[in-house]
């Protein structure tokens, strides 16, 4: 039992920096992961990824003018993704390309400008910084940031949770009784950038898009239902927080992706043995038809 405890817990009860990485990994367990089933659920899981390279030029930003301050950096962040949504969206609405395709045109030039911005101004030190983050670096200002965003987030989504369901399946019906699925739509997508604003500062633009989506798209494989889905991709957001911070702890290899490959090896878990689509799941019931 002693071993358990040095083992699991004691390193989190020793070090402060270790609770402060757990804790705002817990809050970004508790805010991304949800965010990231809504995305699954619209098919939009590609755009989380674009929406945090879009943070990159305005965090770059926000670092030339103040220096590694995560309040300028945010706000820079927050800016840039959402300009880029915007943008995104307008072309959508007034060309003939497709929404995915803007998105992709988009935040590939958002990561070049971001990557060229502090090449320029910076070292690779701060350029790695800001693509990988690190969890175990985060401080006082940092956990209040990303508990802000946390807190915002859950009550966002216990407001407009029925709106942006309908939205999120039927926007045709939702536009045909009045229901403002455009507002509910920007409101989503405010949350998407503030959740990935958070996340970089802990993880890095790269990796924060990870605990976004492959614990929810791992969740929709063992579950078939919205409330059982968001509980279980905030259970394995969490879980893969605290077994990458333990990993990082004893093996000394970076934390953020630690973090993100224990959320892959429980994606190709859920891949084969995940009981609504999986592998074994769907073999077992393709022999029983047959026979």
């Amino acid at each position: 039992m002693s071993d358990l405890y040095t083992l699991l817990i004691e390193p989190f009860v020793e070090f402060s920096f270790m609770r402060f990485a757990l804790v705002s990994s817990f809050c970004l367990a508790l805010s991304s992961a949800p965010i990231g089933v809504f995305l699954v659920m619209r098919r939009m899981s590609l755009m989380g990824d674009a929406m945090s390279h879009a943070v990159l030029p305005g965090a770059a930003i926000g670092y030339m003018v103040a220096g590694l301050s995560l309040p300028a950096m945010s706000l820079g962040g927050f800016v840039a993704g959402v300009l880029m949504a915007l943008f995104a969206g307008l072309a959508s609405r007034f060309t003939s390309l497709k929404e995915d395709a803007n998105f992709a045109a988009f935040y590939l030039s958002s990561l070049a400008l971001g990557v060229l911005l502090v090449s320029v101004n910076g070292s690779s030190v701060d350029l790695l910084h800001l693509l990988f983050g690190s969890v175990l670096a985060v401080d006082e200002p940092a956990l209040v940031l990303v508990a802000s965003v946390t807190t915002v987030t859950v009550l966002a989504l216990a407001i407009m949770y029925r709106p942006l369901m309908m939205e999120s399946i039927d926007p045709t019906f939702l536009r045909a009784v009045n229901g403002k699925g455009g507002l509910w739509y920007g409101a989503f997508l405010v949350l998407v950038v503030i959740n990935l604003v958070a996340g970089f500062q802990a993880l890095g633009t790269l990796m924060s898009v990870g605990l976004m989506m492959v614990p929810a798209i791992s969740a929709r494989l063992w579950a078939n239902s919205m409330g059982k889905v968001l509980s279980i991709a905030c259970l394995i957001a969490f879980v893969c927080g605290y077994g990458g911070l333990l990993l990082s702890f004893y093996i000394e290899v970076p934390s953020g992706p630690a973090i993100i490959l224990l959320c892959g090896l429980v994606y190709l878990l859920s891949v084969i043995f995940g009981v609504h689509g999986g592998v074994v799941a769907r073999l077992w019931r393709s022999k029983h038809r047959v026979a």
